[in-house]
């Protein structure tokens, strides 16, 4: 634990989930491309982003339980031959049906990698280290989120669609390469699980267990926004919507990532020094998006470029935010169950990413269509269409704030029961903080 060899595994991990993550958002910077390579309207240009998620989603619980039964090693290895076959269907697709396919490949390998990475981590570290490798690698990963921004724009201008995408599909070659070469099994590992039975016992017990639904709503609550900028509606909205071009956008994009490596590592701290705190942490950060995203979408005419650099620093920190559900994972999970208890916090984000990207997509197609149906990209994703479409967001993240309350109130109420652990309001911590030190 923690020695050498960890740290090895940490690089490999990170280079497989930097990959994936490439794989993920390289659809995002292509979306206007994509609208005028396949003719198609903003809700079918948005399936094809969504069907990616459903799969991904669908995926999580089944590839936890695979984990806890096969390995991380080996599952890191199919998702990125999967990406690899996704991302060459996508690469030589005539049509969006051909295409919808390559993107459910994409979908299927990202859903194996986050995952065994994480679990990888869970086996080579421990104490307060692994938050913040857990936090780091999330962040960290997200550098091919950059290579998905100004490089890929710079790509598909210079070589074409067919080109670039087959060039990122030959990155997923490269990890297999690696991962074969320098990930081992550790032994322990093989007698973690004797049957699928105790598998499947064992997704049932974390399914149960409020630490394990807190760790669900947190993950839902926190992801969705800068997962839909990222993956599809920010480059129309900062390019077309607040007309900042494709470089603009990029940048704006690069910012996101850059912002959620700075805030990783400090929430994974936070983390480690305030367990009891988490969801507090989670509920202010989605709070303060709430307030940013009202200040833009509300600010008449255009918002001034100040606003929208917040909004892309308060979003961005969203990402790092929602790795904290994977910390109540583990925290509130034995180490034989947490793959499955992983796989059902990670479905949280990707089903509220999807469906608000998916409201997005149709409420953009129902105002062009009532404004004459021109489907022209200036017009389909002007501001004025995203300020109403954007507002999707508020439906379906409250939902979740309302359910992750309910979730902590049962998990603090079991940690009194249990463990003789009280967490008072917050405020009453701090009352009780200040009086220590002025005594």
């Amino acid at each position: 634990m923690n020695s050498r060899r960890s740290w090895l595994v940490f690089a490999v991990a990170m280079l497989a989930y930097l990959v994936a993550v490439l794989h993920r958002t390289s659809l995002g910077v292509a979306a206007v491309e994509a609208t005028e390579r396949f003719g198609v309207t903003a809700a079918a240009l948005s399936s094809l982003a969504v069907v990616q998620l459903v799969v991904y989603a669908a995926l999580q619980v089944p590839v936890g339980v695979m984990i806890d039964r096969v390995g991380p090693r080996f599952l890191i290895v199919l998702g990125a031959a999967l990406m690899t076959v996704g991302q060459v269907t996508l690469a030589l697709a005539p049509t969006l049906e051909v295409a919808v396919l390559g993107r459910i490949g994409v979908g299927a390998g990202d859903a194996m990698t986050f995952l065994s990475c994480i679990r990888l981590l869970a086996t080579w570290f421990e104490g307060r280290t692994l938050p913040i490798a857990t936090q780091v690698l999330g962040t960290s990963g997200q550098v091919g989120q950059i290579l998905s921004a100004l490089p890929l724009v710079a790509a598909l201008h210079a070589f074409g669609w067919t080109n670039t995408y087959l060039g990122i599909a030959a990155l997923s070659v490269v990890v297999i390469i690696v991962v074969l070469i320098a990930v081992q099994s550790r032994a322990s590992e093989s007698h973690e699980v004797a049957t699928w039975r105790a598998s499947l016992r064992q997704l049932r017990e974390s399914l149960a267990r409020p630490g394990t639904q807190l760790g669900f709503w947190s993950h839902f609550v926190s992801q969705p926004s800068v997962t839909m900028i990222a993956l599809l509606w920010g480059f129309p909205f900062f390019s077309v919507g607040l007309g900042y071009g494709p470089t603009g956008a990029a940048l704006l994009l690069t910012l996101v990532v850059v912002v959620a490596g700075l805030a990783g590592p400090v929430l994974g701290l936070l983390s480690a020094r305030f367990p009891f705190r988490r969801s507090t942490l989670v509920l202010g950060i989605v709070g303060t998006m709430a307030v940013v995203w009202a200040a833009v979408l509300g600010w008449p005419g255009q918002p001034p470029l100040w606003l929208v650099v917040l909004l892309v620093v308060v979003i961005a920190i969203g990402g790092p935010g929602a790795l904290i559900g994977f910390d109540f994972a583990r925290t509130f999970n034995p180490m034989r169950s947490m793959g499955s208890a992983s796989g059902v916090v990670n479905v949280g984000g990707f089903t509220a990413s999807f469906t608000i990207m998916l409201l997005v997509g149709f409420a953009l197609d129902a105002i062009d269509h009532v404004r004459g149906g021109s489907g022209v990209p200036v017009e389909l994703y002007s501001l004025d269409s995203f300020r109403i479409a954007f507002l999707a967001q508020y439906l379906v993240v409250g939902f979740g704030v309302v359910m992750l309350l309910r979730a902590r109130r049962r998990t603090r109420a079991l940690l009194h029961e249990e463990e003789g652990i009280t967490v008072p309001p917050l405020w009453v911590a701090l009352v009780r903080a200040w009086r220590r030190r002025s005594a």
